[in-house]
């Protein structure tokens, strides 16, 4: 299984851009791909994929009442599917997680008989996900949570254990990347008990001027891996997609797009690369384990 969290620190990096499209990248490789959007805000990669018509409604069953224990149904009832890609989508009710998951660890710990028993609020993702089976049953799990650090990212990173992240070689990406060392080691801090690896830092929106560069080099003093893979900036391709809620590969299959996807052709096969190059990250740590 390759799990994985696309976040940067920054917003606006494109990390659910980047997410929704390398989502179908590894769906096209013959890999089952099961999304989780953690992020509340509207305009997520739910939405991306045209799946946010049960996001405001306050009956529909969501990843949140599961995550406080109060299910409304089977954990597989709330994953859709868009373009051979499972998906689960965001709620609103995910904007107040952190204080249904404070007031579930409350309740839990008050009722349970067992003084020594912990709700331990950063790792209720994993246990809901390992309950229903999920890591057997799909060979690629990622999860798109908010940039700020919070109860979303938590259970992502707890989840997962392992951070992807695009970069923007811009001030604003400068600075999201700078002491990220130190972030990473303090979710390791906060989570206790687990080793969050980084599978690489992505160039992302490159231009190829003098400016990205000095912004790649400062990157390279990080001392983080960077993916042998940059996406360039493809402002049309990538708008026309999310305007029309879809991935870059479903754009590129529809006939009225037709010169769009030969001008573009190189970004789809930049997706790609970056998927079989994931997929080559965690069969090398199989291979040595």
């Amino acid at each position: 299984m390759i799990p994985y969290t696309v976040w940067s620190e920054a917003g606006g990096v494109g990390k659910t851009t980047l997410a929704a499209n390398l989502s179908r990248a590894h769906a096209n490789s013959g890999q089952k791909v099961l999304v989780i959007d953690m992020d509340p805000q509207d305009g997520g990669l739910t939405h991306h994929f045209g799946l946010d018509d049960d996001k405001g409604s306050a009956d529909a069953d969501n990843l949140v009442m599961h995550m406080i224990g109060r299910p409304r149904g089977d954990f597989g009832d709330l994953v859709r599917s868009s373009e051979g890609v499972d998906v689960l989508p965001s709620h609103n009710m995910l904007g107040t997680l952190d204080d249904l998951l404070s007031k579930a660890q409350e309740l839990e710990e008050d009722t349970n008989p067992d003084p020594e028993y912990e709700f331990e609020k950063e790792r209720q993702l994993r246990r809901v996900l390992v309950d229903a089976d999920v890591p057997s049953e799909y060979d690629v799990i990622m999860i798109d949570p908010p940039a700020s650090e919070g109860q979303h990212l938590y259970n992502a990173v707890y989840a997962t254990g392992n951070l992807l992240i695009p970069f923007e070689p811009s001030p604003k990406g400068e600075r999201s990347v700078q002491g990220l060392r130190d972030v990473i080691n303090g979710f390791e801090d906060e989570l206790g008990d687990i080793d969050v690896g980084v599978i690489g830092t992505v160039p992302n929106k490159l231009s190829g001027t003098n400016i990205n560069q000095k912004y790649l080099d400062a990157l390279e003093d990080e001392e983080l891996p960077i993916a042998p893979v940059s996406i360039g900036e493809r402002g049309s391709m990538l708008g026309e997609a999310w305007d029309n809620q879809v991935s870059i590969y479903e754009l590129a299959e529809n006939e009225s797009y037709r010169d769009l996807r030969d001008y573009e052709q190189p970004t789809l096969e930049k997706f790609d690369e970056l998927a079989e190059y994931i997929t080559e990250q965690f069969a090398t740590t199989e291979a040595t384990a």
